[in-house]
């Protein structure tokens, strides 16, 4: 799938990425609605419309990324409610063995819109961060991956060129945004949710086992 004499850096996402999305999407579509609902006295469902309901269709911001936000926004530790589903954490299928194959061949750069906090809970419970040269979050950019100003502000404090970095994301106008910078190889994730179905008519060439991606020759 990929001719490696063509990468040198090779950038990755971490949730429903790297790591399964089972995990972010209990905590965000079940945890904090049931706990915000009891705190309200409504229910989950009402819950959830009451704290998302507003973004649907709308383009997310940095903010919507963002851990503080939503303990000021709901009025709960979001960052105790992290570990509460700590057993979810998990990488996705040949990530880690991929990870380990990469050194020598590329630079890997995680590359993150999770808050700084998030990553620290993920991070603990996986090594994640052992296993790539280095991780990088939008808010350490001042925006999120889907905006123009991300691209152009990782260009220039971590230097690549783009015809040769490979970026996967599970998220389609994230892939937009980095092809409109110029990286030169896209792929995306056809289950990023170990508990939910594969998706169909992607825009990008996908992959599902990233055993898939090592050269074995």
């Amino acid at each position: 799938m990929i001719d490696w004499t063509q990468i040198d850096t090779v950038m990755l996402d971490m949730d429903g990425c790297l790591l399964d999305l089972n995990y972010d999407n209990h905590l965000w579509n079940e945890l904090v609605p049931s706990r915000y609902g009891q705190a309200q006295g409504i229910s989950p469902d009402e819950a959830r419309q009451r704290l998302y309901g507003h973004l649907l269709g709308k383009d997310r911001d940095l903010e919507f990324y963002c851990i503080d936000f939503w303990t000021r926004r709901t009025g709960l530790d979001i960052r105790a409610l992290h570990h509460e589903l700590a057993h979810l954490i998990d990488y996705r299928l040949g990530a880690a063995a991929f990870l380990d194959w990469l050194p020598g061949r590329a630079r890997a750069l995680l590359v993150t819109n999770a808050h700084r906090a998030s990553l620290a809970v993920k991070d603990r419970y996986s090594g994640l961060s052992q296993r790539v040269d280095e991780a990088l979050s939008s808010h350490d950019f001042g925006a999120p991956k889907e905006s123009r100003a991300f691209w152009d502000r990782l260009a220039v404090a971590k230097r690549f060129d783009p015809a040769r970095t490979l970026f996967i994301d599970d998220t389609e106008t994230v892939l937009n945004a980095a092809r409109g910078h110029g990286i030169g190889h896209l792929l995306t994730i056809r289950q990023p949710d170990s508990g939910r179905p594969p998706r169909d008519n992607l825009k990008y060439p996908a992959f599902n086992d990233f055993n898939e991606l090592i050269d074995h020759g």
